[in-house]
């Protein structure tokens, strides 16, 4: 892709325009504001000027290769310049191309189960552990804020704030509907079953406005049946926080109340900012037809086959022979086409409006 100077111009007079603002600056919220665009600004700029200096470079070896004596070693040179130059240019389109705006962010992760009963309630649970270990191996904080436990093991439903650089941008391609296919430990007859369970990946954003109006809630304390959080089964003090206009539902199975009436609000801010963002990416989706996915809860994503030890992900087609180390916390080889795919979607948009 040949991007146009007067983009590449674009982002570099923005990015000396916010620096001499910040440098003038005095107001704090203003100060605020421009260290975080300068920040977001600065690693496309620092790729434009990488490719600035590249273009330039190999101008100055095509006159240097009409000059016999340096001809040799310019050419040689360019060679390796232009061999250089497609994975500078597909870098800068990259940090160019529209970009989800919470791929930095935390995030709210569920899983509840789906079809399958007690079998249904164990896959949530190894679910739930692969992210836990995946998160742990990436220094990420995973902090349990509500859970109902299966009767034979497993979760029928876990909420979780996974806290760390990225999370949502490395997570958010895992909602949908989960399938395992299996002989359950519950099945004394040896027979393959499938069940489900569903996974909801929710950026957590700090700064995001979502009004909530004391009429439009419903306050409700009750006794947790699962492993939320210590002592949780000894007191009556999980709160249930109801959105009476949308009907969505946070719940918080800590210890204290008032932690918990903290914990559910903040649960359905980001619910609540969620559905915006649903909302938003049905419209974009319509005109997007190369999405991975929109993040719409009912679509089958994934089929974890255990007779055959294998991990498809159907949105992609991707097969992988390596479901015990998946089922570990080896997520990277999924996650990482994933985002390819993905990447490949946004260079296309970026291309179609460049055409």
């Amino acid at each position: 892709m040949r991007l146009p100077q007067a983009r590449l111009d674009q982002v570099l007079d923005r990015f000396h325009e916010v620096e001499a603002r910040m440098g003038a600056a005095t107001d704090g919220a203003e100060i605020v504001r421009l260290s975080k665009e300068h920040a977001e600004l600065k690693p496309v700029a620092d790729a434009v000027q990488g490719l600035a200096r590249a273009r330039a470079e190999a101008v100055d070896l095509e006159a240097m290769a009409g000059d016999p004596e340096m001809a040799a070693m310019a050419e040689e040179e360019l060679r390796a310049l232009n061999d250089r130059l497609p994975a500078l240019e597909r870098e800068v389109a990259l940090l160019l191309a529209p970009r989800d705006a919470d791929e930095n962010a935390s995030a709210v992760l569920e899983v509840r189960a789906g079809t399958g009963g007690d079998e249904a309630a164990l896959f949530a649970g190894d679910l739930f552990r692969m992210y836990s270990r995946y998160a742990q191996d990436r220094g990420w904080r995973v902090e349990v804020d509500s859970a109902t436990e299966g009767d034979a093991g497993g979760y029928k439903e876990i909420i979780a704030t996974v806290t760390g650089d990225g999370v949502f941008g490395r997570l958010k391609f895992e909602s949908g509907v989960h399938r395992v296919q299996r002989v359950p430990v519950t099945e004394a007859g040896g027979r393959i079953h499938t069940s489900a369970a569903t996974v909801a990946v929710l950026p957590e954003v700090e700064d995001v406005e979502i009004e909530i109006l004391d009429k439009d809630i419903r306050i409700d304390t009750f006794r947790a049946s699962g492993s939320g959080g210590q002592h949780v089964n000894k007191t009556d003090s999980a709160v249930r926080i109801t959105h009476l206009p949308t009907g969505i539902v946070a719940t918080s199975s800590e210890k204290s109340q008032h932690v918990n009436r903290d914990k559910a609000m903040k649960n359905l801010r980001v619910r609540l900012y969620d559905m915006q963002r649903q909302a938003k990416d049905a419209a974009r989706s319509d005109a997007r037809k190369s999405q991975v996915g929109s993040g719409d809860r009912s679509e089958r994503i994934r089929t974890y086959n255990f007779p055959q030890g294998r991990v498809t992900d159907h949105r992609i087609g991707l097969t992988l022979h390596s479901l015990p180390q998946i089922l570990e916390g080896d997520l990277d080889p999924v996650l990482n086409a994933l985002i390819t795919e993905d990447q490949a979607a946004r260079l296309a948009d970026l291309e179609a409006e460049f055409a």
